[in-house]
């Protein structure tokens, strides 16, 4: 995955199809992230850079309640990538965590 503007707008998409507004605002985020789950309220740190915000949005995505058939086809597509991609990151994590027999 490239990270440009237009894969994090793609990201984007991917909250505003399933009803989640984007804010990019300054403040004291511990993880560069808020979200305000009530009002579907997404708040990035304003100061990060492309590949930090496509990075958080990845993370973000999902822990949140994403309506996969509210999505275009193509936000399908990259959620569906965005997933695959947290499971490894994931399996790949806790496999670092056990120890070797």
């Amino acid at each position: 995955m490239k990270y440009t503007q237009s894969t994090l707008d793609k990201l984007e998409d991917i909250l505003g199809d399933s009803g989640y507004i984007t804010r990019y605002e300054r403040g004291t985020f511990q993880s560069g992230w808020c979200v305000l789950e009530q009002k579907k309220v997404v708040v990035l740190n304003k100061f990060l850079d492309i590949e930090g915000k496509i990075n958080i949005v990845m993370e973000l995505i999902p822990r949140l309640n994403i309506e996969f058939d509210k999505l275009t086809h193509e936000s399908q597509n990259l959620y569906e990538e965005v997933m695959k991609k947290q499971a490894v990151a994931a399996a790949l994590a806790l496999k670092e965590q056990q120890p070797e027999l």
